[in-house]
């Protein structure tokens, strides 16, 4: 059986979705899904190619219990085209991803990571220029929004 493969999208590849991928990860890891499903994060942008998380990522996540291993990278329509699920972070970056399709058929797979969010849709706000609190805000975000998209996973497999 394949594996289910899930890609975070947000602009720069060191704050929101390589946060995404490393609590997505840790809750697959404790749901023992890890031989079915795999995660990775990348960015609309080419800002960061090659470059670890924002320490201050990296800092929120060890403090809630959650490791971070990633480099950034960019999307490419390679990713669009392997990857079950592609969730942006943001409206703008899902315009970024649409405006790489190639091939209408992998439309469907490109969603909002809020469209999960039990509070509500809407962006995952950048915490890139502010403070602990608005990255403490997105881990949450983040963290009760994969709890819905995991279940919705589960029922597929």
């Amino acid at each position: 059986m394949a594996k289910i493969k899930v890609l975070f999208v947000c602009l720069g590849n060191i704050c929101r979705s390589p946060l995404a991928e490393a609590i997505f990860k840790h809750k697959v890891k404790e749901r023992g899904l890890e031989h079915q499903i795999e995660a990775d994060s990348c960015g609309t942008s080419n800002y960061h190619i090659g470059d670890n998380p924002d320490p201050r990522t990296i800092a929120n996540a060890k403090k809630n219990g959650v490791s971070i291993n990633h480099c950034g990278r960019q999307l490419s329509v390679e990713d669009i085209e392997s990857f079950d699920y592609i969730l942006a972070m943001d409206s703008s970056n899902f315009s970024n991803i649409h405006r790489l399709l190639k091939d209408e058929k992998h439309k469907p797979k490109i969603q909002m990571m809020r469209d999960y969010d039990p509070q509500g849709k809407g962006d995952v706000p950048d915490p890139y220029y502010g403070g602990e609190k608005g990255f403490q805000e997105v881990f949450d975000i983040l963290d009760r929004t994969m709890d819905r998209f995991l279940d919705k996973l589960a029922e597929g497999l």
